[in-house]
């Protein structure tokens, strides 16, 4: 069946106890609406319906799913609850918090609390190239927090992007919008076609699905800190597998940003998955580190540039002083 666009439920269709306000976001796997519960207090609901696999038009509430794509269908729905339930465990503060999921319409719905403020892909693109280390050291400690209680509880995340962490209005980061359950999809469906996000996903989501760990979440975490500093998402890494063009951040970004962070973001874009830090903690140890001062100016080089300055204000005094006598 041919991937197409699904139509998002409408506006103001009553979803058990929510009431749809709008689209939010429309991907390959779900949609994402804005909705209010009975108490009028916003929520974010993420619908489970693949492209791949059903077909939802104009007008229509349940999606059609044809015979042969049905039992795919049922398996991936039943990952995306059980992701779901094992969201819902889990309370903390840098990790979208799961309020409730049920089925209706033939599919699977989760909801989530909705939050204020912009993704890190929105503000990357706002401070292009101005982004700070102090900044990129803050959001990404402070995420970290939150990925160490999903690794904690046997879980991956599988889709860390830019667009997938959530600033808050008062900067604090959220992990959103986990690619778990559309991995173990594709990983026991091997008909569908894998659902990850060129640039972002570890090789291993390409290759080895059965190398998937800690570190490949890992991978995904250096590949944001790199578009961070440089603007976009490293080389493809199945591309890099063939052959890479990765041009390490060390050397190219040395004169805006420490060596110690341009280090760490290379050692995560590691193709081989254990040459990479191979646990959250052991990245966060080195993340919260005290950058050492940039290099400093070479000797001489202030003394030349004072040198400069008193030859160019001489230069407006001789200028200044012909222009009165004449």
């Amino acid at each position: 069946m041919p991937s197409q666009a699904n139509c998002a439920l409408p506006a103001g269709f009553q979803l058990d106890r929510y009431r749809i306000e709008r689209q939010l976001s429309l991907g390959g796997f779900s949609i994402v609406y804005l909705a209010y519960d009975n108490d009028g207090t916003p929520v974010a609901i993420k619908e489970y319906l693949p492209n791949s696999l059903a077909l939802r038009k104009e007008g229509e509430i349940e999606p059609k799913v044809p015979e042969a794509n049905m039992p795919a269908f049922r398996y991936g729905m039943k990952c995306f609850f059980e992701e779901g339930r094992a969201l819902a465990r889990l309370l903390h503060p840098n990790v979208v918090r799961v309020l409730n999921f049920f089925r209706a319409n033939n599919t699977v719905y989760m909801v989530m609390q909705f939050e204020r403020g912009q993704t890190l892909h929105d503000y990357i693109q706002r401070h292009r190239g101005e982004v700070s280390e102090r900044f990129i050291r803050n959001v990404f400690s402070r995420m970290l927090n939150g990925l160490r209680e999903v690794h904690a509880h046997k879980l991956l995340h599988l889709d860390i992007k830019p667009s997938n962490i959530y600033l808050r209005s008062d900067g604090t980061p959220v992990l959103l919008d986990f690619g778990a359950a559309r991995q173990t999809l594709t990983l026991e469906q091997p008909m569908l076609k894998p659902m990850y996000t060129p640039g972002f996903a570890s090789p291993e989501q390409y290759s080895n699905r059965d190398a998937l760990g800690p570190w490949s979440d890992i991978y995904s975490v250096g590949a944001s800190m790199h578009a961070c500093i440089a603007g976009t998402a490293p080389p493809h890494s199945d591309e890099r597998a063939k052959k890479d063009t990765y041009q390490a951040v060390s050397r190219a970004y040395k004169t805006k940003y420490s060596v110690q962070l341009l280090n760490l973001v290379d050692w995560c874009l590691t193709m081989d998955p254990l040459q990479r830090p191979q646990s959250v903690y052991t990245l966060q140890k080195e993340l919260v580190q005290t950058p050492p001062p940039m290099p400093a100016a070479p000797a001489g080089f202030f003394l030349s540039k004072f040198n400069l300055l008193s030859r160019f204000k001489s230069m407006l005094d001789k200028d200044k002083n012909r222009g009165k006598s004449s």
